[in-house]
This record gives C-alpha cells, sequence and structure tokens, in this order.
C-alpha cells in the first residue's frame, strides 16, 4: 500500500503485484523479444554473408543489444510502463510516488534486468522480489519504481456520514496542522465502518479516536457531544478548508460554514440574491438565494440523545425518525347537474 494521503484523508491505494503474475508478464515480453530476435538474426545472416566472422560477430551482438535490451526500454518508455506482457497481466510499472515513468527509469530497470533475468535466468529477480515486501527486483530499487496491479475489483465506495446539523461551522477556529495524516486516516475509515461494528466497540473507538484528536489539536472535545459526532463534524471541518483551498478561498462545503460564504451560491460573491434588492435598490444578480448561516453563539444546545445512527454509550443506536403518514388530499366535488365540468354557465 501507498502512504500517500490526499487532503480528504483517502489514502491512494497502490496494490504491489505478485511475483507470480509478475514471472508470466516477463516470460510472455521474453516469448516476443525472442521471436523478434530470431527474425531479426535470420535477416542479418542472410544479408551479411559476404562479410567476415568478426563483422559477423559484430552485427550478432548490437542486433541483441537492440532487440533484448533496447526494445523493452523502449516499449516501457513509450507506453509509460505498460509492456505487452504487463498488458496481458493487467500490471503497470510506476514510480514509488504513484507517476507514470519516464526515460530514466525503464533504462536503469533494463540495464540490471539483463543481469536479473538473462544472465542468470531470473534467479536473482525472484530472490530479490521475495525478499523485498513490495516484491521489487533490484531494477525496481535502483529505479525507484514498483509494479502494481490495474485491474483490481471495483468496491462499494464507503460513505463518510455527515455530521448533525447542531455541530456544523462550531470547528471552524480549531487549529488542525499538528494532525498527522495517520490519525486522519484511522478517522476516515471508522466513520465509513462504525456502523458495521458493535455499539459498545465503537463508543470506546471513537473516545480513543476523538482523545488522539483533542490531544493534537489542543482543545477538547466539547462536553455533551458524542464522539463520533465530534470526529465526523472535525473531518468535515477540514475537508472545507481543503475546499476552500483548492478553489481560491472562497468555496465552501455544505454545511460548513466559511468566514460569511453563502452556502450553495457563487463562491465569494458579495452581491444580493437574485430577487432582492442590493445596497443601491438596484435587483441583484442571478444568484440563487440561500439560507445565511447561523451566527457562532446561535446554534442549539446538542440533544440529550445521540444523533440518528451515531452509537450510544449504553451500547443502542439512535433509530431514525419515522416521518408522518400523509393524509390523502380530498376528492374533487362533483360539478352540479345543470352546469358542466368546465364551470361555465351556458346562456339562457
Amino acid at each position: 500500500m501507498s502512504e500517500l494521503v490526499t487532503g480528504e484523508a483517502v489514502a491512494l491505494e497502490l496494490r504491489p503485484a505478485k511475483l507470480p503474475s509478475r514471472a508470466l508478464a516477463v516470460l510472455l515480453d521474453l516469448t516476443v523479444a525472442m521471436l523478434v530476435y530470431i527474425a531479426v538474426a535470420t535477416v542479418l545472416v542472410a544479408s551479411t554473408a559476404s562479410l567476415d566472422d568478426a563483422a559477423q560477430m559484430a552485427l550478432s551482438i548490437a542486433s541483441f543489444l537492440l532487440v533484448l535490451v533496447g526494445g523493452p526500454i523502449a516499449v516501457e518508455t513509450l507506453s509509460h510502463g505498460r509492456s505487452l506482457g504487463k498488458m496481458a497481466c493487467g500490471l503497470r510499472v510506476v514510480r514509488d510516488d504513484g507517476g507514470p515513468i519516464r526515460f530514466r527509469h525503464a533504462l536503469m530497470r533494463g540495464a540490471l534486468g539483463v543481469v536479473e533475468i538473462l544472465v542468470t535466468f531470473g534467479v536473482v529477480a525472484c530472490i530479490a522480489s521475495l525478499v523485498s515486501a513490495r516484491g521489487r527486483r533490484l531494477g525496481d530499487v535502483f529505479a525507484g519504481t514498483l509494479v502494481v496491479r490495474e485491474r483490481v475489483p471495483v468496491g462499494q465506495a464507503r460513505f463518510v456520514p455527515p455530521p448533525p446539523p447542531w455541530l456544523a461551522g462550531r470547528f471552524s477556529a480549531l487549529d488542525l496542522s499538528a494532525v498527522p495524516d495517520g490519525l486522519w486516516l484511522a478517522v476516515r475509515q471508522y466513520l465509513t465502518r462504525m456502523q458495521q461494528l458493535d455499539p459498545q466497540v465503537s463508543w470506546a473507538m471513537a473516545e480513543r479516536l476523538a482523545a488522539d484528536l483533542a490531544a493534537r489539536t489542543g482543545a477538547p472535545a466539547p462536553q455533551g457531544v458524542p464522539p463520533a459526532a465530534y470526529l465526523a463534524a472535525v473531518v468535515q471541518e477540514r475537508q472545507a478548508r481543503e475546499a476552500r483551498k483548492a478553489f481560491g478561498g472562497g468555496a465552501a462545503v455544505a454545511g460548513a460554514p466559511a468566514g460569511g460564504a453563502a452556502f450553495g451560491g457563487v463562491p465569494g460573491a458579495g452581491g444580493a440574491p437574485s430577487g432582492f434588492p442590493a445596497a443601491g435598490g438596484a435587483p441583484g444578480g442571478h444568484v440563487a438565494p440561500v439560507a445565511q448561516p447561523p451566527a457562532p453563539g446561535a446554534y442549539a444546545q446538542p440533544p440529550s440523545s445521540p444523533p440518528v445512527g451515531y452509537p450510544a454509550q449504553d451500547g443502542t443506536r439512535a433509530p431514525a425518525p419515522v416521518a408522518p403518514p400523509v393524509p390523502p388530499a380530498p376528492a374533487p366535488a362533483p360539478a352540479p347537474a345543470d352546469r358542466p365540468a368546465t364551470g361555465f354557465v351556458p346562456p339562457a
């Protein structure tokens, strides 16, 4: 796995390829390269029959280096790490940071591959791949590359539950600079899986993560706020800050006010909404009317019971509210016999 974590606390998953799939890809590449080398050698022998033995030997060595060494280097460089065997096995060569490889990476891999694969018949490459934690051979170690799997099973995207409305924007002044990426990732993984845990276990994990987060931020969790709701509110605040940073300081995430920015409207727009008079009496621009965020002191107090879906301390979960039944619409009254259904009275 890669240790890169985005601003939304999402880890970039790079699944290293296993030794059997890599060996099969190398075998396919070598088969194609040997077929091409045999064809090139046959053409050279037929066309250089009149030359002396030294010239024929020099051409044979040059064709060997060109086809079996330069060919894979050129293919990996032009295809950004996808040779014929790797495409067939669903593999790809990437840098350690997940980016595409360049010529210098392919050159280092190809140069050391002559010793690892061709000279020793793959023994050194197999031993190095078995010893390495991510299955890298010596060429990958010196080139700073990694062979990963491209075709992986697509799992269901996990949704991070939003915090309760009465916690929206409550942590806008919290200092989150000292929180490491590993803790953000642990909090996000807990929030996406807390519905699958036992409520008592979920409560204990939330308390531990909330204590770690409060220790990093230097501010204790608010009294009376469930730890899972506190974690969700802090994660949403971080996502709101990353969104404002990415979009120039004007964008805001729904539910997290950002310095007076309107929810759902144009980021950073200071004009009046559409249909409302502006300061000079002129109607506002084409901006949808939005709800203004409440003042910092106007937030409602936390309810006595935990929010819906969040675990409680006694091992229960707050049930989802049941919507009241909607009464049926009254049937329209029948039209009088002397009046048509259109409602118009015929002239006398």
